[in-house]
């Protein structure tokens, strides 16, 4: 083997310092899955091992991977496995002989029995013997032999086959670490480069843990320039025997992943020289992710490439990359190429997108952003049409911000190299949200009621989905962004229009106008404040044309009867809102005669309170609108009135008293004195005497028993005519004022 050992088949990752990264194959499960390798009898699947021997001698079993593993770039490789060699052996020689493992450069033919372990004559490779049996001796022992070369000692037998470099014997490790006994013990063989022989290979052997093997080999033999071999295990017993077993088997060795295996790289070729010129260490991320982890080597042709920064060639041209891992855990990919092609550079064509905020006939496109071509380097220049492409005039100067309806520029490209392409960027604008105007209603807010209380989120603007919607009070808010209102669920506005922006996932915008509209409250004009009289029952009717009534009496009807006086409400419905409207049944105020005014046998009554227009009756049956009755009889007259709303008419009865207009007193008992002791019953009743002038001449209370003589002071008064008046107040509940008005002819004897 050589340096560069590594398969060809690809692997999973290997780590020698005790970090699992891949293994190759294995066997292992239970039972032993031993797909891909071959079990040779006498060796058989037993649970979850290998049993390579029965307990019987003369026998010779071994298992091998079926297809070859070839290691020329592989500098590190490592194999596990637990064996156990247990079984009671012969009484003649004890148990025998041991198992090995080995890496031979051909599958073997044929197994040798006894003390060869089962290894092939002349058998050619990597060679790791487990001996229990010392045939020089015929003595139990438990030594490890190496061979790195070919085995063509007597009888097969590693144990003495002592090849100067390429082979290695342990002591006897009996007494430390027996071979035999019923516990598996885990093994595990390391090969790797030896830095400072690139031949030669460092094989390191711990048996559960213990190192008991750290040796350079150098190939001998036909194992020297060996790149391709079988990895397997065999065990043997002769005259002694022995159960041979081996469980738990794997087997490292990965190399390089790489993303693909292949890169095309087509360059345009300098016009002077002809040669195209790459840096074909830039093309190394695309082999691996992180390139500063690995080594890259070039080869055309078998001949490695000297300035792969700056590689020219003139032809069509293939360069092998072989990618190291600079950690030396996975062996070496040989596996990349570089396919390089000299030809005219081409443009791709690109579609770009911008955004017609609001519906706009034009948007900004950047038309750098249009991805024309992955080179690196590259100058891009920007036209209208191609025609002015072609004769390089009225070049777009601000690709970055240009201002345009859908349409197609064109873009010529150029390469460090020369090389030009022209691609066409066709113009697009995002599709904006589908959106419409949007009316919202609200019911009036009881406190307000020109206001509504409106969710804004529920204006049927859009059923796009994925949108953004933001609302503004106006329209110059929303374009610019400003003044957005906060609280767009619970907004209360007044009949109003407000706007909102709707926002696609493309950041692409419209903007439309959402009315709100405050449904006012709707009144029943049935309904009335009533009057009734005392005593009554009224009727309140809200009226037909509402969806529901609900009245603070709890009923549902569009009227209630029967209802005393006092102040109800009903809650009436139109569409979805409430109106709440108040009714008052009140007790009509009875009107009551104030005073009663009476001249002669004239009687003017007066009334207070009620509500006009009143009506007047000496009788309760027979009514009038004057409130002056005339030709009244003396005597006891009763006097109603009633108001407006027709209730129990007030009543009061009053006297008129007799007239007398001439007295003479001259002591003949005719005629001497005017006399109303016939009304000393009325109250606060007074009985006064004025002369043309007004001036009082006489007044006659209680104490002058209400009568006159037609004296003043005590002294006759002349002859004239006088004037008088009566008052008193009615013994009725009102006390109602009564005035008598009169004239009478005073005739004294001079």
């Amino acid at each position: 083997m050589n340096k560069n050992l590594f398969f060809y088949v690809p692997f999973l990752v290997f780590c020698t310092l005790g970090k699992l990264f891949s293994q190759t194959y294995q066997l292992t499960g239970n039972p032993v899955n031993t797909t891909g390798w071959d079990v040779v009898p006498s060796a058989s699947v037993n649970t979850d091992f290998i049993q390579l021997t029965a307990d019987q001698t003369s026998q010779v079993g071994g298992i091998k991977l079926n297809t070859p593993i070839n290691l020329k770039y592989c500098d590190k490789w490592r194999v596990e496995f637990d064996f156990r060699i247990d079984g009671n052996g012969t009484p003649a020689y004890g148990r025998g002989d041991g198992l090995a493992f080995w890496y031979l450069a051909n599958p073997p033919a044929s197994y040798t029995s006894g003390g060869g372990l089962g290894i092939p004559a002349n058998a050619t490779g990597l060679m790791v013997g487990f001996d229990i049996f010392n045939n020089t001796t015929e003595a139990q022992m438990s030594k490890v032999h190496v061979l790195y070369g070919t085995n063509n000692t007597a009888g097969s037998n590693i144990e003495f086959n002592n090849t100067p470099g390429s082979t290695y014997h342990t002591a006897d490790l009996i007494a430390t670490q027996p071979f035999t006994g019923a516990t598996y013990k885990h093994v595990e063989v390391t090969g790797e480069v030896n830095p400072t022989n690139l031949n030669n290979w460092i094989i390191k052997i711990r048996i559960d843990n213990n190192l008991v093997v750290d040796q350079s080999f150098a190939p001998s033999g036909a194992a020297v320039g060996m790149t391709q071999g079988y990895f397997g295990f065999s065990a043997s017993t002769g005259a002694a025997s022995a159960r041979h077993s081996i469980k738990n088997v794997k087997i490292f060795t990965d190399k390089v992943t790489i993303l693909q295996p292949s890169v095309t790289q087509q360059v345009c070729p300098n016009p002077t020289t002809g040669l195209g010129t790459v840096n074909l260490t830039s093309l190394n991320s695309q082999f691996v992710a992180n390139p500063s982890g690995y080594t890259f080597t070039y080869s055309v042709g078998g001949n490695p490439v000297a300035n792969p920064a700056n590689y020219q060639f003139n032809a069509n041209t293939t360069v092998n990359v072989i990618i190291k891992d600079n950690s030396a855990l996975l062996c070496d990919n040989p596996d990349g190429s570089i396919q390089l092609t000299l030809g005219n550079f081409s443009a791709t064509n690109r579609t770009i997108s911008a955004c017609n905020n609001n519906g706009a006939p034009t948007a900004v496109f950047n038309l750098t952003s249009a991805n024309v071509t992955a080179v690196t380097g590259v100058t891009k220049k920007y036209f209208k049409t191609l025609a002015d492409l072609n004769a390089g005039i009225n070049e777009i100067t601000n690709p970055t911000a240009y201002v345009s309806a859908p349409g197609k520029v064109y873009v010529k490209v150029t390469t460090p190299e020369g090389c030009t392409g022209n691609a066409e960027i066709t113009l697009v604008f995002f599709p904006l949200p589908v959106v419409q105007d949007a009316v919202l209603e609200s019911c009036f807010i009881e406190t307000n009621t020109a206001t509504g209380l409106f969710n804004l989120t529920t204006a049927n603007v859009t059923s796009d989905t994925g949108v953004t919607k933001k609302f503004y009070t106006s329209f110059d808010n929303a374009l610019n962004g400003t003044n957005e209102i906060v609280n767009p669920i619970a907004y209360i506005s007044s009949n109003s229009e407000v706007f909102v922006k709707v926002t696609a996932i493309s950041n692409c915008f419209i903007i439309k106008k959402i009315t709100l509209k405050v449904t006012p409250p709707v009144k029943s004009t049935v309904l009335k404040d009533k009057t009734i009289c005392i005593n009554e029952r009224a009727t309140l009717d809200a009226g037909p044309g509402f969806s529901e009534y609900l009245w603070s009496t709890g009923a549902t009807t569009q009227s209630i009867q029967g209802v005393p006086a006092g102040t109800y409400w009903v809650r009436l419905k139109t569409g979805n809102c409430y109106t709440l409207q108040t009714a008052s049944v009140k007790v009509a105020v009875n009107p009551v005669i104030s005073s009663i005014d009476i001249k002669n046998n004239t009687a003017t009554v007066n009334v207070l309170g009620g509500t006009a227009p009143y009506q007047f009756s000496l009788n309760g049956i027979n009514w009038q609108d004057s409130n002056i009755f005339t030709d009244l009889p003396r005597g006891e007259n009763k006097f109603y009135v009633k108001d407006f709303y027709n209730c129990t008419p007030s009543e009061v009865q009053i006297t008129i008293p007799n007239l007398v207009n001439v007295i003479t007193p001259n002591g003949d008992n005719v005629n001497d004195i005017i006399d109303y002791t016939a009304l000393a019953y009325k109250k606060n009743l007074t009985f006064t005497v004025y002369d043309r002038y007004g001036n009082m001449k006489y007044e006659a209370g209680k104490l002058r028993n209400y009568k006159w003589d037609g004296t003043s002071s005590g002294k006759k008064l002349s002859t004239g005519t006088y004037w008088y008046t009566i008052t008193w107040v009615e013994n009725d509940k009102n006390n109602t004022p009564t005035t008598y008005n009169g004239w009478v002819l005073l005739k004294n004897r001079e």
